[in-house]
């Protein structure tokens, strides 16, 4: 199991790494919303190991927004076009 499969999102939903403070987060969490998008949240200030974990995914920098789809790419701070074209939409 590799360090992504724990947060590996179901069909048609996204994972996003986030904080509470970041602005692109935000946006993309209300667009998300507006548009029907499923997504898990997970802040990586308050969930151990997660902050690593996004710095892996994105060559040893904490940026965030991150988003993991269900095929187990990832995507950094994505366009609401990108996250619906890789789920297909």
């Amino acid at each position: 199991m590799t360090a992504t499969a724990e947060f590996l999102p179901a069909a048609d939903t996204i994972t996003m790494f986030s904080t509470s403070w970041c602005g692109y987060c935000n946006r993309l969490k209300t667009q998300l919303t507006k548009d029907g998008i499923a997504y898990t949240e997970v802040n990586i200030e308050e969930v151990e190991g997660t902050a690593a974990l996004v710095e892996a995914l994105n060559g040893g920098n904490q940026t965030v927004p991150t988003v993991l789809f269900p095929d187990g790419s990832s995507a950094t701070n994505p366009s609401l076009i990108e996250v619906k074209s890789r789920l297909g939409r």
